[in-house]
């Protein structure tokens, strides 16, 4: 067996042990793809989902617009409270680091791998949710960019 499939096992393990079933099912479907030799399909995956998994995040959270729960009012009242203009600040910069974390993460092996064992760590020992790696690489991004302009690399 290879050290991927027992990374993958342990990775199943504790989200299952930790109640973290959204891991569990996604190392699972990974588990099986690997087994059924789809290898093509994980490369595929690796490429593509997290642009897919954007599209159904964003879609979900369009969900109560088209459902009426959010109406024009309730978007005029995030202009006029302290924590709905905090709200849309954060939301755009958070959005933003998304973005520069999208590519960086790609292009930088390290920082992704160092990134997935923090969002795990994160996950299984204090009850996250492993939405943070895009942000995350987007927030190291910046980082590191404020350091080379500071450091002169």
């Amino acid at each position: 067996m290879g050290q991927e499939y027992i990374i993958m096992l342990a990775i199943l393990l504790c989200s299952i042990v930790g109640h973290n079933m959204s891991v569990a099912y996604a190392a699972g479907a990974v588990i099986i793809l690997k087994l059924m030799g789809l290898n093509q399909l994980i490369d595929i995956l690796g490429d593509k989902g997290i642009r897919w998994g954007i599209i159904l995040l964003t879609a979900a959270i369009l969900v109560p617009i088209a459902t009426g729960k959010i109406t024009l009012e309730n978007i005029w009242h995030c202009f006029q409270s302290p924590a709905g203009i905090i709200s849309l600040i954060v939301g755009a910069g958070v959005a933003i680091f998304g973005y520069l974390g999208v590519d960086y993460m790609k292009a930088s092996p390290e920082v992704a791998t160092a990134l997935i064992i923090g969002t795990m760590i994160g996950v299984f020992f204090f009850k996250g949710v492993p939405v943070g790696p895009l942000i995350a690489s987007g927030v190291v991004y910046v980082i590191m960019s404020i350091a080379q302009k500071f450091m002169g690399e």
